[in-house]
């Protein structure tokens, strides 16, 4: 099989994982626009991420880390 028996768990694992700290990232820093950009002068600063839906998808990716997890370790 093309990389391996095990590609979809591991495809799993990256993609919960990168969920899950992507968006407990946008709540611990938020996003600011650097000083003497265009950006900075016309929108000010950036919205925060909201905060249910952040650490709902946080949650949600660190679920199926943990499973693609148990199913690489039983397998």
């Amino acid at each position: 099989m093309f990389l391996g028996e095990d590609l979809l768990a591991w495809l799993l694992l990256a993609l919960g994982g990168a969920l899950a700290v992507g968006n407990l990232l946008a709540l611990v820093r938020p996003p600011t626009a650097r000083p003497g950009t265009p950006e900075a002068a016309v929108q000010g600063t950036p919205p925060r991420a909201p905060l249910i839906r952040s650490l709902f998808y946080a949650v949600l990716g660190l679920l199926a880390a943990v499973w693609a997890l148990a199913t690489l370790v039983s397998g």
